[in-house]
């Protein structure tokens, strides 16, 4: 007797971005992950930093294809009828390794069955697979209708851009210079007056500068309601760029709050206080800004937890007259000030 089936389904999800503590960056990818059961199959890859194929930055056409062969309607990429599920963020080869399986069609159901780790053009299920997952049987019916969604849903992708307000167009270009960089466009304007109504429907967040006072404010909030677009603001908690683009991604995240992996973030005394929803890796980065305004930065933090809340002590330097504290993980990043 064929297996029990299971439900399938998508759901929005991020790959966070940003400019790290080392000078380097990372891209921002948002992407549509597959939900089985009602939890997302990204979350039983605890320690894994992927995307799927179904990524908002993709060209419209390879978008399409990438789905018609989820659909079966066009031939496997890998030999034995093996299709990418993961893939790395930065690139689209094998050579970093992807999560791979054979999907197929049994009867009234789709099925994704022998998920393995491949970085080659075949992959070794004795070494490589994940035995844990899968197989998960899918009505076809209910699969199909899912994917065939997303063909009819090219207006709904996720908006990746941001402006930026204020007058000071110094500060706003290094910030938009860092957003541009891991992947998300920015564009700075002093009078929002002057976009048309249907460009500020491509932003999904506005960033005031400190220059922007009240009034500036609440003409913003009001020409993006009248123009009907429901776009996130950041209120910049310090002049520090790593620390305002996370602000940007986290603001820029729609996914579903109950589908994400980091849902926590406080810092009081001398620790932060960490809430998971599934076991990942957690990054933490404290960023200071000391009296003489220049950024101090320390790791505090980069291992993996497990569902629940944790506490992870912070140095003293971190504690310090106007910090703040960046956790990152897989699909997600959240920013909070340390209360002292």
């Amino acid at each position: 007797m064929p297996a029990g089936y299971a439900t399938f389904g998508l759901a929005p999800a991020m790959r966070a971005g940003g400019v790290l503590a080392d000078g380097g960056y990372q891209v921002h990818r948002d992407f549509i992950d597959f939900v089985v059961d009602g939890r997302p199959l990204l979350f039983q890859l605890s320690d894994l930093d992927a995307v799927s194929p179904l990524a908002s930055d993709i060209p419209p056409a390879i978008f399409t294809h990438q789905v018609r062969g989820l659909l079966l309607e066009a031939d496997a990429p890998l030999p034995d009828g093996r299709y990418v599920i993961y893939g790395c963020p930065e690139c689209e080869g094998l050579d970093c390794g992807a999560v791979t399986a054979v999907i197929e069609r049994d009867g009234d159901a789709v099925v994704w069955r022998d998920f393995a780790w491949q970085t080659a053009e075949t992959a070794d299920l004795e070494l490589n697979g994940y035995h844990e997952i899968g197989p998960f049987r899918f009505r076809a019916a209910e699969y199909r209708a899912e994917l065939e969604r997303l063909l009819d849903a090219e207006a709904s992708r996720p908006r990746r851009r941001v402006l930026l307000i204020g007058a000071r167009v110094a500060g706003l270009a290094r910030l938009a210079a860092a957003l541009r960089t891991i992947g998300i466009g920015a564009e700075i304007t002093d009078d929002v007056g002057t976009v048309p109504a249907e460009e500020l429907g491509t932003y999904g967040a506005v960033a005031f500068g400190r220059t922007a006072g009240e009034p500036e404010r609440a003409a913003v909030r009001a020409a993006f309601a009248a123009a009907g677009v429901d776009a996130a603001y950041v209120e910049g908690l310090a002049p520090v760029v790593p620390l305002l683009v996370a602000q940007v991604e986290h603001a820029l995240d729609r996914s579903p709050s109950e589908r994400r992996r980091l849902t926590g973030l406080t810092a009081d005394g001398d620790e932060a206080e960490v809430t998971v929803a599934s076991t990942c890796r957690v990054r933490l980065v404290t960023y200071r800004v000391d009296r003489l305004r220049r950024t101090r930065t320390q790791d505090v933090f980069d291992g993996v937890l497990e569902p629940g809340t944790h506490r992870i002590p912070l140095a003293a330097q971190a504690v310090k007259w106007r910090s703040f504290v960046v956790a990152r993980a897989m699909g997600g990043v959240l920013v909070a000030p340390v209360v002292r």
